[in-house]
């Protein structure tokens, strides 16, 4: 009897070993990205991920903040993978050692939303025109203000305004009387920007999503400065050796192969597609 109990102690044993074997394998499969509000906030990764943990059997925990959080936070060692789209500051993160090579996954671009009845007269093809007359009407615009790849890009068209020092960011206070930055993610600003009649500019993924659109309407499109590229890299094991580096990359090899490509092509919203695959292009 003694010998039958010893048996089954350690087969309880051994299966609890096992088991939790088996929950360190899964929790070694597990990631961490860091990327930007307009991926989540789109629906993107909500069609993304689960084709990803059914090719690969690896779960992804998305913190989604704008992209220079996202990238403080991968500078940080706080992320396994990064995926956003500031071009410029991704170029720099990979110059500085934090990832060995930054790759391109897909596209979109930025529109400028407001209010269907144009108060500023901006409608039309120039971002840098309508920008220039929202200045000069004192028309309400919402920034986002929260260093993120739509506030970098929208800086930089400020500053393509000409309004102030030839090279120099553009002062908050030469932009109208109605600027305001909001320190938000583009849904939130969206929803400031439909309660008060602002102009806004977003990325088009998530104001194809937006739902809560009041009378506000795509106003200035199809500009080349409106291109929005987004990249995606591994944080450097090197760097930070405790990352799922390898797990990282699986994501990456597969986002930019064309099983990754072709579902990125594939997330439509109301038969738009919202973004468009080119890692190898």
């Amino acid at each position: 009897m003694k010998l039958f109990n010893m048996s089954r102690v350690l087969v309880r044993a051994f299966g609890a070993a096992a088991l939790a074997a088996g929950a360190l394998a899964a929790q070694a499969e597990a990631l961490t990205m860091a990327s930007t509000t307009s991926t989540e906030q789109s629906g993107l990764f909500s069609h993304l991920l689960p084709a990803f943990k059914q090719s690969s059997g690896i779960d992804i925990k998305v913190v989604a903040v704008g992209t220079g959080q996202a990238i403080d936070m991968a500078r940080r060692g706080d992320a396994d993978v990064l995926f956003v789209h500031d071009t410029a500051a991704e170029e720099k993160f990979v110059a500085e050692g934090f990832a060995a090579k930054r790759f391109p996954v897909m596209y979109n671009d930025f529109v400028l939303v407001g209010p269907k009845a144009d108060p500023a007269g901006v409608k039309g093809q120039d971002i840098v025109a309508a920008l220039k007359k929202i200045a000069a009407t004192h028309a309400p615009f919402v920034s986002r203000g929260d260093k993120s790849g739509t506030d970098a890009a929208e800086r930089r068209l400020w500053t393509q305004t000409g309004i102030g020092e030839a090279g120099q960011p553009l002062p908050n206070d030469k932009k109208g009387t109605g600027y305001k930055e909001c320190g938000c993610g583009m849904g939130p600003a969206l929803n400031i920007a439909a309660s008060s009649g602002a102009y806004v500019l977003a990325d088009r993924g998530t104001w194809l999503s937006f739902k809560n659109r009041a009378d506000l309407a795509v106003l200035v499109e199809g500009d080349k400065r409106l291109f929005n590229q987004y990249g995606v890299m591994v944080v450097s094991p090197a760097k930070f050796p405790n990352l799922n580096s390898a797990g990282a990359q699986k994501f990456v090899d597969w986002v930019i192969s064309p099983a990754g490509q072709s579902t990125i092509a594939a997330y439509k919203i109301g038969g738009e597609q919202l973004f468009f695959p080119n890692a190898t292009r």
